[in-house]
């Protein structure tokens, strides 16, 4: 009986509502699950999970790249990971002056807050500034 070969590679896919963020075969993938992030590996076992809010980072030809994620779901199969995403940018793509604004505002957001109303929002608008800024911080490292 032959042993059945396991991949070498992953296919990755983002999409978000505004299209296809990315497409590429790559070596490793780091995904910001609901409950904290998880590794995924060629030849994996299949799984669903929730999104949260963070980084994508996935290895190719020995470097690390990022892409930035806010909520969805991720599949995960032996060899491809299908990742769909309310928002998400490539690290590249982020502006750095837009993002300060970003959470400069969120910060005077959540200042104004007096009860629970309005608080998820806010916080969640902050989260993903900071997200931003650290993903801006990766691309000048």
């Amino acid at each position: 009986m032959s042993e059945a070969k396991l991949p070498r590679k992953l296919l990755l896919e983002v999409v978000t509502p505004e299209g296809l963020l990315m497409r590429d075969e790559v070596d490793d993938v780091v995904v910001p699950g609901a409950l904290g992030y998880f590794g995924v590996l060629p030849g994996h076992a299949p799984f669903l999970s929730a999104l949260g809010m963070g980084e994508i980072s996935y290895g190719k030809q020995g470097a690390r790249r990022y892409l930035t994620c806010c909520a969805g779901f991720c599949e995960v199969l032996p060899d491809r990971v299908n990742i769909l995403a309310e928002a998400g940018e490539r690290v590249e793509d982020i502006d750095a002056a837009h993002v300060e604004e970003a959470r400069a505002r969120a910060v005077e957001r959540l200042k104004a807050v007096r009860d629970e109303e309005g608080y998820e929002e806010a916080s969640q608008a902050y989260r993903a500034a900071v997200t931003g800024k650290a993903a801006t911080r990766r691309r000048r490292g």
